[in-house]
């Protein structure tokens, strides 16, 4: 994980909350978050460890809200692109339409802001 955020690490930005699993305990890696990203790592406290964070299980609980629905109703795991910019094409296509409808619903005041069933054809 430590390579992929090395390698990314222009996508974070200094301050940002990085949420993580308690299988990302560990003096080293929570010191190139802090030391090198300057991000704050937010994970769930072990048995073995004094609390500092608690049990973030409610933001977790609403991030997996977010990413089921994604996966699932919008069939992101098969999303058949064979190259890079395939997959983010089909995968950007299958996340804006839904946006382009609930954000058509809100202007137009229709009564049910987040119904697709207009655009179900």
């Amino acid at each position: 994980m430590a390579a992929l955020l090395e390698r990314d690490r222009h996508l974070i930005r200094a301050g940002q909350v990085i949420m993580a699993d308690k299988g990302f305990a560990g003096r080293t890696f929570e010191a190139f978050v802090t030391g090198r990203l300057r991000a704050h790592l937010v994970r769930p406290d072990r048995e073995d460890e004094p609390v500092r964070h608690g049990r973030p299980a409610r933001c977790r609980q609403w991030i997996e809200a977010i990413i089921d629905p994604v996966k699932g109703q919008l069939i992101l795991e098969r999303h058949g692109g064979r190259t890079e910019p395939g997959v983010f094409a089909r995968t950007g296509r299958r996340l804006l339409a839904p946006a382009a409808a609930i954000w058509h619903n809100r202007e137009t005041r229709a009564p049910i802001k987040r119904s697709l069933i207009a655009y179900d054809h």
